[in-house]
């Protein structure tokens, strides 16, 4: 009797006592759903529910995506990511869709001291407290422009004209086009801006022709970037076009239809994946990632923008793994600075836009590996030697 007794009261006590579940890595997710970038947001979004069913948990804990929608708006980046931070206590924060948002977001990142991985192309942001918080997935835009300049001097072409978003990202465009013609010996001519809510641009295009360039670069990105080569087109402009990884899009392709054709573009490995060597690691990872899209989303990828985000969750599984393995606990900030230095010292983590090392030196991550140069034909983009 008193040994039944004592179990009783033993089983009573284990019942007694919380039973804790183990925490949750919480993802903070800013893309832009709606507005003037949702052609690039959207696919930021399927890109990470792929990356989530390829890679769901790292040591028995789950990763848990807490998405928000900032509309295109920088100010809501900003804010959306201050209220994932404050109010939902997430580790992590990934984002955003286009330039000014995304660096909106990393600054607000920064400041809170919260790591943060950028899938949008932007300039290094400065550090904060300890060093660096913001890695970014997308190539340097100086290594694709210099796939541009490359080609351009193969053929022998001495002069470019530029035409671009009037944003951060054509900034960034014409800066890294700037740098790389210098070096050789090919000059800049023009220089036209547009934004990209505006429904012509006819006036830029007749500038940028009446310039009389070699070729001419395009700075726009998703279906706003469809409209000088649609304008182009219409001119009858039969000079070398040179597109960006953001014209890598099926939305940008329906806007311009056969205006496209010959339009020659930087990109990542993923766009020609199965036209790449089969010694090529990123082959496997790039197929790997079609498959997880279409499982996650039960469509095909078309698009350039959702390997990003994809890559940006690879690498994010890679540092949550190490994180967990330094004992810090998901929720606290002892975590965060775990995942922080582990995403600074990422080493040949092999996504489909390239394969990643970072350090505080170096946050951008990717080396030749990461660009292949490619032409649009009919809708498809055969690789260039």
């Amino acid at each position: 009797m008193n040994l039944i007794k004592s179990l009783l009261a033993s089983t009573a006590l284990l019942l007694a006592v919380p039973q804790f579940a183990k925490a949750e890595i919480l993802v903070g997710f800013v893309t832009g759903l709606s507005g003037p970038v949702s052609s690039i947001g959207i696919p930021n979004a399927k890109g990470i529910a792929a990356g989530q069913a390829y890679v769901g948990e790292i040591g028995g804990e789950k990763l848990r995506v807490i998405q928000l929608d900032d509309g295109s708006d920088p100010t809501a980046s900003a804010r959306n990511a201050r209220k994932l931070v404050e109010q939902e206590k997430v580790d992590i924060l990934i984002g955003t869709s286009g330039a000014p948002q995304t660096l909106a977001m990393a600054a607000a990142a920064v400041e809170m001291k919260v790591p943060m991985i950028a899938v949008s192309p932007i300039a290094q942001v400065s550090a904060g407290d300890g060093g660096p918080w913001v890695v970014q997935i997308p190539q340097p835009t100086s290594l694709l422009l210099q796939g541009i300049v490359d080609n351009m001097k193969a053929k022998g072409l001495k002069s470019v004209a530029f035409i671009g978003f009037s944003d951060a990202l054509g900034d960034l465009f014409y800066d890294s086009l700037i740098q790389a013609a210098k070096s050789a010996d090919i000059k800049v001519i023009a220089n036209e801006r547009y934004a990209r809510s505006d429904s012509s641009v006819t006036a830029q295009v007749l500038r940028v022709v009446a310039a009389h360039p070699d070729a001419i670069m395009l700075g726009g990105t998703g279906t706003p970037g469809a409209l000088p080569v649609i304008a182009l087109s219409e001119r009858g402009y039969k000079g070398p076009l040179y597109g960006n990884h953001g014209m890598i899009s099926a939305d940008f392709l329906r806007l311009a239809g056969k205006a496209a054709n010959g339009i020659i573009c930087p990109t990542g490995p993923v766009t020609a994946a199965e036209q790449l060597a089969a010694s090529n690691p990123i082959q496997k990872v790039a197929l790997d990632f079609r498959a997880a899209f279409e499982k996650a989303n039960g469509e095909a990828p078309t698009d350039s923008f959702s390997s990003y985000s994809f890559d940006g969750w690879l690498v994010l599984a890679d540092a949550a793994k190490r994180a967990m393995a330094s004992g810090a606990k998901p929720g606290s900030p002892e975590f965060r600075t775990a995942l922080r230095q582990a995403l600074f010292t990422t080493k040949e983590v092999v996504g489909t836009q390239g394969v990643y090392t970072y350090t505080p030196a170096d946050r951008y991550g990717v080396d030749d590996r990461s660009r292949i140069m490619v032409q649009i034909e009919d809708g498809k983009y055969k690789l260039l030697p």
